[in-house]
């Protein structure tokens, strides 16, 4: 993994994977994203679902910030690179039946992505995998609430004490997220996916998790997420997938205001 810098030139990448950005909740870091597209090109992108966050029981926030976001994969894709959207569970609704476009971008539930090298890697969210208790509507409701209640009180102390370098929140969601994929066999499930396609690895999103790895024999290669670890995936046009970390500069404590809303995989 490495990291990017707003002095750097811009990147050129075969492919660019991003998923969780989560647009139009509190807790998506905008700024970030735009920095971040300033940095890179791709002739193919993406973009690996929970784009949007558009079932969250709260308020909605979206503005300039957001609008620009979509503006530039809107020109991106318009000056000629394929834009792919891939729904996850916060954009749900956007799921094709059959096929689609969404503001002229292709979309699909997941698909083969063919790496220059030859490997194949099937695209997918990868809630499609989750455990059966966790796909059931009231569960994700649940979670988000317990989301938001853990981002306030981070929020909350890290207004009595600026000087914590990490959130409690962080700290937790880290540690939750790692106890359910044990729990739940996401990867090992998502890995017998994609062998069962005849797929070399699979590149998903969801949980929040930044990864690459051989898991079960194949590779396992998840973008993470734009609200606490801002990474993407990218592939070079050897075929290599590398892991991208944007270094965002360091964030105001707020002094007033309402607390974060949730978030969750």
């Amino acid at each position: 993994m490495f990291d990017t810098s707003r002095q750097l030139p811009r990147r050129r990448f075969r492919t660019l994977f991003l998923s969780d950005l989560h647009l139009g909740a509190r807790g998506c870091r905008a700024d970030d994203i735009l920095e971040f597209l300033k940095t890179v090109e791709a002739d193919t992108i993406y973009l690996v679902g929970d784009i949007l966050d558009i079932w969250h029981p709260g308020k909605v926030h979206w503005g300039a910030k957001q609008d620009a976001i979509w503006e530039d994969l809107t020109r991106r894709h318009t000056e000629g690179a394929r834009v792919v959207y891939l729904p996850g569970n916060h954009d749900a609704a956007l799921r094709p039946g059959g096929g689609g476009r969404l503001d002229r971008f292709e979309c699909a539930d997941s698909l083969t992505h063919i790496a220059a090298d030859g490997a194949r890697y099937l695209v997918l969210h990868g809630d499609q995998c989750d455990a059966r208790i966790f796909r059931f509507h009231l569960m994700t409701r649940i979670g988000s609430r317990a989301d938001a209640a853990l981002r306030a009180v981070d929020a909350w102390l890290r207004h009595l004490r600026p000087s914590m370098e990490r959130g409690v929140f962080e700290l937790l969601i880290s540690g939750v997220n790692q106890l359910m994929m044990v729990g739940n066999g996401f990867e090992q499930r998502l890995a017998a996916l994609a062998k069962a396609g005849n797929h070399d690895g699979v590149v998903c999103g969801h949980f929040h998790k930044a990864a690459l790895r051989e898991s079960e024999g194949i590779t396992y290669a998840n973008c993470g997420d734009w609200v606490d670890s801002r990474t993407a995936l990218v592939e070079t046009f050897d075929g290599s997938l590398q892991l991208i970390e944007w270094q965002a500069a360091p964030e105001a404590v707020p002094t007033s205001g309402p607390m974060a809303e949730g978030i969750t995989q």
